[in-house]
């Protein structure tokens, strides 16, 4: 039996997990409000795989060496954070072209929506360590 000060830590920590939205929800959010609903569809279907990769890797076992190495979490860590602040700088230079009052949404290819969102689906460290 888990005694009970093990499981309301494991609660709460489990509630402040699923309410706080991480990089990929905030990512998402963002890349719809900028280029609508079929860019964040697309987005989505990028994170997705990007999660696909990391639940592979999970069930290779190759999770529990990044979770225990520091070096390898701080790699995956700090490549996925590099990642979103490049991506922050591109749209602040674009800003111009992805303002709310125009009508038509910012045009991306799809690839590239899909290849955005996956790479931040690769790099979200939470995934690897609570997979």
């Amino acid at each position: 039996m888990v005694p009970l000060s093990n499981l309301l830590a494991f609660a709460l920590a489990s509630v402040v997990l699923i309410a706080v939205p991480g990089p990929s929800v905030l990512f998402v959010i963002g890349r719809s409000l900028a280029v609508g609903r079929k860019g964040g569809v697309l987005t989505v279907l990028g994170n997705a795989t990007g999660q696909l990769v990391q639940v592979a890797a999970v069930a290779l076992g190759l999770g529990i060496i990044v979770a225990q190495s520091v070096v390898l979490f701080s790699v995956v860590k700090l490549a996925g954070a590099a990642y979103l602040v490049y991506l922050g700088i591109k749209a602040i230079r674009n800003r111009r072209h992805n303002s709310f009052s125009d009508r038509q949404p910012a045009a991306s290819s799809p690839r590239r929506l899909v290849a955005e969102g996956l790479v931040v689906g690769v790099t979200n460290p939470k995934s690897v360590v609570f997979s």
